[in-house]
């Protein structure tokens, strides 16, 4: 399978463009680059209903994340509160750093 190319990492603060939560943010769990997948914490909120077993000694209805595809977000830019693009640039020592786009700082 192919990989998806994805300037978003674990931990990145992003918001959602479109979809049923749109105009919600919130921090980025996981990313499955494989699916073009995101899971993002407190988003896309979907209920299972489980019966008791071995591993839940108590079944009951259980609240989780699903998976948002990546390209229903955008990165939140920290500087100017907005979403933005991310760009790769090179740095004095050799390494990479990603740039945002709308307030030109590099993103850690």
């Amino acid at each position: 399978m192919a990989r998806t190319k994805s300037k978003i990492r674990k931990g990145d603060t992003v918001v959602v463009i479109t979809g049923r939560e749109r105009g919600k943010s919130g921090k980025v769990l996981s990313v499955d680059t494989v699916n073009a997948k995101i899971v993002v914490e407190k988003l896309n909120m979907l209920k299972r209903h489980t019966k008791p077993n071995q591993k839940l000694r108590q079944g009951g209805i259980l609240e989780r994340e699903a998976p948002l595809a990546i390209s229903n977000v955008m990165f939140l830019c920290p500087v100017t509160k907005t979403p933005t693009r991310l760009s790769i640039s090179r740095k004095d020592d050799g390494g990479r750093a990603r740039l945002s786009k709308k307030s030109k700082e590099i993103v850690e």
